[in-house]
């Protein structure tokens, strides 16, 4: 009996303990909570909240531990743009719980001197959920389209730069100036269950833009723009983009490549599970025709949806828009192993597959599988340009690959 009781003694302590350990755990959880509006922010009023953005953050950062900072429901504008630096920051993770609205100035001479209204530099352990950045673009795409006087070049409306360990959730990012989401220099991020919304007449407003990054991931999106859904850009390797649906838009692209002549290689990426309606392009590489000493390879392409796209797939090695100011080389850019698998639905053009490759680097090791795209209900064509590669099983159009 009286080992009994000492054995019950023995476990109520030991719960005890656990309990006050939990506890501790959930006041040091619940202590690192910063909510805008406690630091000056004001919902649905003129006030600028960029202070108490930059506030927050700030203690945030100084804070040890992981740090919540919440923007409740309501807009608030953001006069300014904000630069959230990682440098020195204390805290092992920061969340962005956003129930509201960021809004921008209308008048897109107020930021015309800064590239990115809201940026994140240097940080590790960053997660975004929720929330819209409105960045108010249409005076200057209205602008631009015009072609009366000097317009600037807009500012992209959120920046991940030289980052990492990063989260994006379920956020909407309306009518950007320029690109909306910018992933630049970055490692391990992952964008999911996000909505990009701008006019199919926005100029250079492009949904998602990665470059010189590595293991990124973006899923279960909707993208609606002016530009590409998503561009990639040189020095990206491990790309993992999954069910999105583009549209309108230019479709999913990468580059464009041979701007400069030493460019970093894009490696092992692939686009799957995804919709493309009524876009310019559907899966396109281009590059400019100059030297480069770029490479795109091991690139893969598959079960995606095609509905009225007007280049369901697409290589362009003498990609420039407009006609104007193209130089007239030969692309440099090598491209290889690239495959196309179960691709379907229907082309807006009578020329549903095109492979325009540079004269001086062909494009190799091109595999089409599975493929069934038309034009009007009937038998679209393909176009080959110094392309070899390889089919497998039923490839309509026709290949043309050597």
């Amino acid at each position: 009996m009286m080992s009994l009781f000492v054995t019950m003694k023995i476990i109520i302590v030991t719960l005890s303990i656990i309990l006050v350990i939990i506890n501790l755990n959930f006041v040091s959880a619940t202590y690192n909570y910063y909510d805008v509006v406690t630091l000056g922010a004001k919902a649905n009023s003129n006030s600028d909240s960029s202070k108490a953005l930059e506030a927050a953050w700030n203690i945030a950062c100084n804070s040890s531990g992981e740090s919540t900072i919440h923007i409740p429901e309501g807009e608030f504008f953001v006069r300014k743009s904000l630069k959230f630096s990682g440098k020195g920051c204390q805290s092992s993770k920061i969340n962005f719980v956003i129930n509201g609205t960021l809004k921008a100035p209308s008048d897109f001479r107020v930021l015309q001197n800064s590239k990115t209204w809201v940026l994140f530099e240097h940080v590790d352990g960053v997660t975004l959920s929720g929330g819209v950045f409105d960045a108010a673009g249409a005076e200057l795409w209205n602008c631009k389209r015009s072609g009366k006087g000097a317009c600037p070049r807009g500012v992209e409306s959120l920046g991940f730069l030289n980052s990492q360990n990063i989260e994006i959730n379920g956020i909407s990012s309306l009518d950007s100036q320029l690109y909306h989401i910018v992933i630049d220099g970055c490692r391990n991020v992952k964008v999911h269950g996000i909505t990009i919304s701008a006019s199919g007449h926005s100029p250079n407003t492009d949904g998602i833009h990665v470059q010189s990054s590595i293991d990124v991931t973006i899923s279960s999106s909707n993208i609606a723009t002016g530009d590409d859904c998503i561009s990639i850009g040189p020095g990206t390797k491990n790309l993992w983009i999954q069910g999105i649906t583009c549209g309108p838009g230019h479709g999913i692209s990468i580059g464009s490549l041979g701007k400069t002549f030493h460019e970093a290689k894009v490696h092992n990426v692939t686009v799957q599970t995804s919709t493309f309606t009524n876009t310019e392009n559907g899966v396109r590489i281009k590059s400019w025709g100059r030297p480069s000493d770029g490479l795109v390879s091991n690139v893969v392409f598959q079960h995606l949806t095609m509905e009225n796209a007007r280049n369901p797939i697409i290589i362009d090695q003498k990609y420039c828009p407009n006609h104007k100011n193209c130089p007239g080389e030969v692309s440099g850019v090598r491209i290889n192993d690239v495959t196309y698998d179960d691709i379907h639905g229907s082309s807006a053009t009578s020329i549903a597959v095109k492979f325009d490759c540079s004269p001086k680097h062909r494009c190799s090791g091109i595999k089409l599988k599975n493929i069934n795209l038309t034009y009007k209900n009937k038998l679209a064509s393909s176009f080959c340009s110094n392309c070899e590669g390889s089919t497998l099983g039923d490839v309509q159009p026709k290949s043309c690959l050597e």
